[in-house]
């Protein structure tokens, strides 16, 4: 017999107070509360953690010696548990040679379909595999593009050598590559380049690796002389980003330009690949179908052979079309998918498992959907239950808690003042609960004040980028406007793409995350730390930089990150508290230094919230009531960057523009991660953006934001090629009235 609950007993991870809870199995059970109420710390630090720590329990002891032990999270208990899968937003890796054909293993099938029906028969599927040497390009190595040297931004003609006519920072002046080229003793350091002869320049800059058999040092060791072009492209062409591993990675990238490989114009393949066809086609035309153009095509094909194939790739094509995504390619690389898109692909293939009594664990899976977009996603969630699986939701869409077979409410509020289960039930039950969940269901309808009027216009005329169908716009300036349309529409396109380009002081605020590395915290980012350095300095007459975790006083083992990452090989790498300082960063004298009985590290586990109350110091307080602004008082001071969702890595980007005027400030998508209760704030936030004169534009599917705004552009149709036309503009109750317009439609019924 089948147990029927998870039984969690005493988990305490993070903020969680001691929570007991019993969860439902084989249901659709939505985690909801607000941002940093403590769902995530009880959904994937406490059940995902514990699920993973006790599989890995099941290997054997010489396989389990291999790998770190997983700490166990911090709670007393967990029964019942299965195996459980996350399906998050992170971003599909796999560098170039990764695509959604290659993910979703429909290439896989594509390229045996080829091999056994394709003409001329080759019987051989490696040959239609741009990642063999039997099918790939040679001229790009199966990667579709080739980077190319921009000459004219490399050389300047008119200084010498000796004055820095070469601009990449390799040959910068006094650098031993220029020193090198120096003691050939073939070139005029001094004369500037235009005066070298056309055949001099080419050898500068194209020759290939020579000996120079003459010189006279080659007595002591072979000189040699190759062109600096030459040098550039072996060294750094056909790379991945990610293997140039350079502090000043960027600027090097900056003199390359990515072009389609001219051997194979882009398709990855070689001529005998490209050759064979089925119906007319080549693998690579269908590979730049859309998904819905390229089920059709297979509905044409039939036969013995041909049957098996086609009803594999069929299926998990209409996965990936029902679940929203039908306008995306084969070719598209994953690299290039939103957080958004990379989880509803991650979804669709786990839909072709047939694997039960699984845990499936979603995280906001209905990011960058429009609300006509969310009943498909439902669909999907209640086909993984169907199939004899639990799965857990965090989500604040109200569609999505509506449809719950159960709901879990976390709050009562964030940080400190959450960690409790507030409601556990039926939805229905929760709108007469008096939790702020309950209350915003209720009241979702909030008041829109009276719109603004621009009189001045950002403008774009006849945008054609990506699916974009001869866009010309005019956007109102100081006011409010909200872009909407379905996933694929060209939203992000014509603001991300086409108006920040127009206009390159546009300031993005975006959902990537904030400060380069680990290191950086809500202190550090609000320049905080600086000052509460200051004030431990003055209390206990010690140099202050001995409060700083980077610096004199970090622990030596941990170097003042508090943890050690341990590599997992075939696993996901596991973070452990570090075992000398046990996760305070410091050294043990530093933490006998005291500001008003606490120790700097005690400071830095504060909430910002805690600390206005803490602290005198008028400059501290002022900056961290911008966080509290912003609804981030429950974060934490020390808290890594890393560690925040992308709704609030936007939100922490706000609060250093508050009190600017005269911005245009972009946004994409700022409602994710976002409880209905945060979301009043952050329309609060946007507004008081723009009565201080900012223009904000927001690409946002939020019923809520879409109705506060002054003015909608709603882009569509549909998603892909049929998409790229503005559908609708004006006010929100003029949209309402557009019938062909998917968001007036919804926005009708919402209003």
């Amino acid at each position: 017999m089948r147990e029927e609950n998870i039984v969690i007993i005493g988990a305490r991870e993070h903020n969680l107070k001691n929570v007991s809870i019993e969860i439902p199995k084989y249901k659709m059970i939505v985690f909801t509360g607000m941002s940093g109420s403590g769902k995530s710390s009880l959904v994937f630090d406490t059940v995902y953690a514990e699920a993973q720590r006790q599989l890995l329990d099941t290997f054997s002891s010489y396989a389990r010696s291999r790998l770190p032990k997983i700490a166990k999270p911090d709670v007393d208990e967990i029964k019942n548990l299965s195996v459980a899968i996350i399906v998050d937003q992170k971003r599909l890796s796999g560098g170039s040679r990764s695509t959604v054909g290659t993910i979703t293993e429909i290439y896989t099938y594509l390229r045996l379909l080829f091999s056994r029906i394709g003409e001329p028969l080759i019987g051989e599927s490696a040959l239609f595999s741009f990642n063999s040497p039997e099918g790939m390009c040679s001229q790009c190595q199966g990667l579709g593009k080739q980077i190319i040297v921009d000459e004219n931004s490399l050389v300047d003609m008119n200084k010498s050598l000796a004055e820095g006519a070469i601009k990449h920072p390799d040959y910068k002046v006094g650098s031993l590559p220029i020193k090198l080229i120096a003691e050939t003793n073939l070139f005029d350091m001094e004369k500037p380049l235009k005066e070298f002869t056309t055949d001099k320049l080419n050898q500068l800059l194209h020759s290939e690796k020579t000996y120079l058999e003459e010189h006279k040092l080659n007595r002591l060791y072979k000189i040699s002389f190759e062109g600096i072009i030459t040098s550039l492209k072996r060294r750094y062409l056909n790379k991945e980003d990610t293997d140039i591993k350079d502090s000043n990675k960027k600027a090097k990238l900056s003199f390359l330009q990515q072009v389609p490989c001219h051997e194979c114009q882009g398709t990855r393949l070689n001529k005998k690949a490209l050759s064979v066809k089925v119906n007319d086609k080549n693998i690579a035309q269908l590979c730049e179908m859309e998904l819905t153009e390229l089920q059709s095509f297979l509905d044409s094909l039939s036969g013995k052979l041909v049957n098996t194939i086609v009803q594999a790739m069929q299926n998990r094509l209409q996965y990936l079309i029902d679940i929203g995504v039908g306008y995306l390619s084969l070719n598209r690389t994953t690299a290039t998918l939103s957080g958004g898109e990379s989880q509803r692909v991650k979804m669709a293939k786990q839909l072709g498992c047939n694997l039960v009594d699984l845990i499936y664990i979603l995280d906001e899976p209905s990011t960058g959907l429009h609300p006509r977009d969310v009943s498909k996603l439902l669909n999907i969630l209640k086909k993984l239950r169907d199939l004899g699986n639990t799965v857990l939701v965090v989500e604040h869409d109200p569609t999505i808690i509506e449809s719950a077979d159960y709901v879990i409410d976390v709050g009562p509020r964030a940080g400190v003042n959450g960690g409790q289960v507030v409601f556990q039930g039926i939805v229905n039950e929760l709108k007469k609960a008096s939790t702020i969940t309950a209350k915003c269901l209720i009241n979702q309808s909030m008041n829109t004040s009276s719109r603004r009027k621009g009189s001045s216009f950002l403008e774009i005329d006849n945008a054609n980028l990506h699916n974009l169908k001869n866009v010309s716009v005019k956007i109102p300036k100081k006011v409010f406007v909200c872009v909407t349309g379905v996933a694929g529409s060209g939203k992000s396109t014509l603001i991300n793409n086409v108006l920040a380009q127009k206009y390159p002081k546009a300031i993005k605020i975006d959902q990537s995350p904030v400060g380069r590395s680990s290191r950086s915290n809500p202190a550090t980012y609000t320049k905080v730390f600086d000052i509460i350095r200051k004030e431990f300095s003055s209390a206990t007459g010690r140099d202050a930089s001995l409060f700083s975790f980077n610096s004199k006083g970090a622990c030596p083992r941990c170097k003042g990150l508090g943890v050690l990452e341990v590599e997992m090989h075939f696993l996901e790498s596991v973070t452990m508290i570090c075992p000398i300082c046990q996760g305070k960063r410091y050294q043990p004298e530093i933490l006998d230094l005291k500001y008003k009985g606490k120790n700097i590290s005690q400071v830095l586990q504060m909430t910002a919230g805690e600390a206005i109350n803490f602290f005198e110091n008028r400059e501290i307080k002022r900056r961290l009531k911008l966080l509290e602004e912003v609804g981030l008082e429950y974060l934490e001071l020390g808290q890594s960057l890393s560690t925040l969702s992308g709704g609030e890595a936007q939100r922490i980007k706000i609060v250093s523009e508050l009190h600017n005027h005269g911005n245009i400030y972009i946004m994409d998508e700022p409602t994710t991660g976002l409880h209905m209760a945060d979301i009043e704030r952050l329309i609060k936030i946007i507004n008081k953006l723009v009565d201080t004169g900012n223009t904000v534009v927001v690409i946002e599917h939020n019923l809520d934001v879409i109705k506060s705004a002054d003015w909608i552009i709603d882009l569509g149709p549909e998603g892909g090629s049929k998409g790229g036309t503005i559908i609708a503009q004006g006010t929100p109750e003029a949209i309402t009235k557009i019938d062909k317009s998917y968001t007036g439609e919804y926005l009708k019924a919402y209003l």
